[in-house]
């Protein structure tokens, strides 16, 4: 997947070739194309060889001006099998463990949850579900086909238990006061169903609050976050868009609100009985975002202009380069340029993916202790709201390495 494979379509009309998998809407514009991503980037491998012949496949995504929603119409739902090798843990961070302990407290405080139920749909390993569970004194019930079983863990809270399954009807009996799935709806094929079912497990008789959180398609597109853009996620959502899902399926919006530095999206609802929708409260600018789409072809063929540029100087002048982040972000970097050999290591703080390799391009993950003898002189970091982390552990590690931020 080198930059040669990416073709913006420059906002190219597809009318009728296509349909919105959140409205239904024919009038579907194209706008870039990238050829042979990793299917997994959250699945690494246990040798270079295998990570070299990890599965690809194409994405083409597609903008809709209807609901304002971004989808990969070249996604293959038969490529994707999630299984207990995924791993997209960001709980090792200290930035991202404080996130999630203060989203865990809003909504405790929000929605009054103590001593109560609470349902997590695609919990991963339990992180998030523990915490709310723990601060508030909850019951919990987490859903996820990847989770891996740890009696010696998963017994130290016995009011939080785990099923290693997809959530549906046959779970309807399951008590909630609060449903969380997140970071899981932008990799279901088809959104409408998912949630459509969601609501009739719920049912006309309990009124849970629901708390969605997703990518935000506005931080990708405004602020160039291209590196998100990965096979897995099939669906790039909008305030607008997330929105009109919710509230078509049967849900009352509560609150719709970036988190994270605006790279997360969420969504607070309740069922409802209702059919009005409220998408004027999303205050989404269509016309800007049209704006934005039409351009990104362009901005990102030079964002990769730029840093294969970069990687080439730096190659040049023999500089040791490592990249910080084995997540979705830096997998598709280095996929983006391994035809370059620039960088020979990706660095993560997450014990269970070091010592593998990145599918496609097969650099090893190391741990940060690595660093010390290898001294690198560069460290692109991946996810520029780490960098304060990152730049305390280099310091603390003894590594004088310049820091920039892909």
């Amino acid at each position: 997947m080198s930059d040669s494979a990416t073709r913006p379509f420059c906002g190219q009309s597809m009318a009728g070739a296509y349909s919105c998998p959140i409205c239904g809407s024919g009038a579907v514009h194209l706008f870039v194309e990238i050829r042979q991503a990793p299917v997994y980037c959250n699945v690494l491998w246990a040798t270079r060889e295998a990570a070299l012949a990890a599965p690809c496949g194409d994405i083409a995504l597609g903008y809709c001006p209807v609901c304002s929603h971004v989808y990969n119409y070249a996604f293959d739902p038969s490529l994707m099998n999630y299984s207990q090798d995924y791993e997209n843990s960001l709980h090792f961070s200290t930035r991202f463990q404080q996130y999630a302990v203060d989203l865990a407290e809003r909504l405790i405080e929000r929605y009054d949850l103590r001593g109560r139920d609470i349902i997590e749909i695609g919990c991963g390993k339990g992180d998030f579900l523990r915490q709310i569970c723990q601060i508030g004194g909850n019951r919990g019930i987490g859903f996820d086909k990847s989770f891996v079983p740890d009696p010696a863990r998963d017994g130290a809270d016995p009011n939080v238990r785990f099923v290693v399954d997809f959530f549906g009807p046959a779970y309807a009996d399951e008590p909630a006061d609060l449903i969380v799935c997140r970071h899981v709806l932008e990799h279901i094929e088809d959104p409408r169903a998912f949630i459509a079912e969601l609501r009739r497990v719920i049912g006309d008789q309990r009124s849970p609050v629901t708390y969605f959180e997703v990518p935000n398609a506005l931080w990708t597109l405004r602020d160039l976050g291209i590196w998100d853009i990965i096979y897995e996620h099939c669906s790039y959502f909008s305030p607008a868009s997330l929105v009109y899902l919710f509230e078509t399926s049967g849900f009352e919006t509560l609150d719709v609100r970036e988190e994270f530095g605006s790279q997360f999206l969420a969504i607070e609802a309740r069922p409802t009985s209702s059919d009005a929708l409220q998408s004027a409260r999303t205050r989404l600018d269509f016309d800007r975002m049209m704006r934005d789409v039409m351009a990104f072809g362009d901005n990102y063929c030079a964002k990769v202009a730029y840093w294969r540029a970069r990687l080439g100087d730096l190659a040049k002048q023999r500089r040791r380069v490592v990249v910080w982040g084995a997540g979705s972000k830096g997998v598709t970097f280095l996929n983006i340029f391994r035809d370059q050999g620039a960088i020979e290591y990706v660095v993560d703080i997450n014990p269970r993916k070091q010592g593998k390799y990145v599918a496609g391009s097969g650099q090893q993950v190391v741990e940060p202790a690595f660093l010390r003898l290898y001294q690198p002189d560069v460290v692109i970091v991946m996810n520029a709201i780490y960098i304060d982390e990152i730049r305390q552990m280099l310091e603390t590690l003894g590594v004088a390495a310049a820091i920039e931020s892909a």
